[in-house]
């Protein structure tokens, strides 16, 4: 009796796939395709495009969040207009692209300058490798609060490091309260931060370039110059300049790391977009107009990165 049981199981244990290839079978590959791609195209739906939409659909309204039971209305694109008057809000543009020019070009050109280093793999390179990798690894808020500790002028230990090879007195300037000083602090701190980031990028662009077009300069008798200049600079440029898109995107929407160190201060001499958006959304709480500013950001960046990859294509296919 239990021999005639296991066999009528295993029986409908093997008939349940064959419906299931069967059910499959009477499919196109396109159908299947889209019944195990469909749930994640529909949570990527409501995470991504209908937030997208609803911003696009307040910024033509004067809704304000905490107001939401007053009834608001359209009012066209006085938002956009407003806001791309506002002499402040170009004051803003201003301090971010100053942000992202100088973070980027110290981080490209320390971190190249890391990779060609580590590319060279003396003793002990992975153990060095990993160590100038950490800071990439930790949490901007910790690199936040770690660095504000470290600018305190009394206590902090970047003022004192300073006052060693200078000779000034390290409670006479501080960092994150100086006028001239603190929108270099949040250039430091990013490429600090950020640099080992770029570093492995160039890296895997230098380890890609094969060893036989070395051993053909060579031949031809070039110099270490002229083989850096004809041959490493050329094939490493599209890592470079992915690099640089990469970081630039970060940059010019970062928020949290100017908001542990200055929060726009001192005034609102380091104030980038990012803190105006959200100054205006969340204490002023002008949400349509924080939600134009939102979209213009985001037509501004879609559309340099778009010039900026058809450039990288025309590098790359060269």
């Amino acid at each position: 009796m239990n021999k005639r049981t296991d066999a009528i199981d295993l029986q409908a244990v093997s008939v349940a796939p064959a419906r299931l290839s069967t059910s499959l079978a009477g499919m196109s590959d396109r159908t299947i395709a889209w019944l195990f791609i469909g749930p994640t195209i529909a949570l990527l739906l409501a995470i991504n495009i209908f937030p997208l939409i609803w911003t696009i659909y307040m910024s033509f309204t004067n809704f304000k969040a905490n107001m939401g039971w007053v009834a608001y209305k359209s009012v066209g694109i006085d938002n956009y207009v407003d806001i791309l008057t506002d002499m402040d809000i170009w004051i803003a543009m201003q301090t971010t692209a100053h942000f992202v020019f100088w973070s980027i070009l110290l981080q490209v050109v320390i971190g190249f300058g890391l990779a060609l280093l580590l590319n060279r793999r003396f003793r002990g390179h992975s153990f060095w490798t990993t160590v100038i990798l950490l800071p990439m690894m930790l949490s901007p808020a910790v690199v936040g609060n770690f660095w504000t500790f470290l600018f305190q002028p009394q206590i902090g230990l970047f003022n004192y490091i300073v006052s060693f090879f200078s000779g000034i007195d390290p409670s006479s300037f501080q960092m994150i309260g100086d006028v001239n000083l603190a929108p270099w602090t949040i250039v430091l701190v990013d490429t600090w931060m950020w640099t080992p980031y770029v570093m492995l990028i160039c890296l895997a662009g230098l380890r890609s370039i094969p060893d036989y077009i070395y051993e053909a300069a060579e031949v031809d008798r070039a110099s270490a110059w002229r083989q850096f200049w004809s041959v490493t600079l050329p094939m490493v440029m599209p890592f470079l300049m992915l690099a640089v898109l990469f970081r630039a995107i970060e940059s010019f929407k970062m928020f949290d790391m100017v908001n542990l160190l200055t929060n726009g201060g001192p005034g609102s001499l380091t104030e980038t977009v990012s803190i105006t958006l959200k100054r205006a959304a969340f204490e002023k709480w002008q949400t349509g107009w924080s939600s134009a500013l939102a979209i213009i950001l985001f037509v501004a960046v879609f559309g340099a990165a778009n010039i900026y990859v058809k450039v990288l294509n025309k590098v790359q296919q060269r």
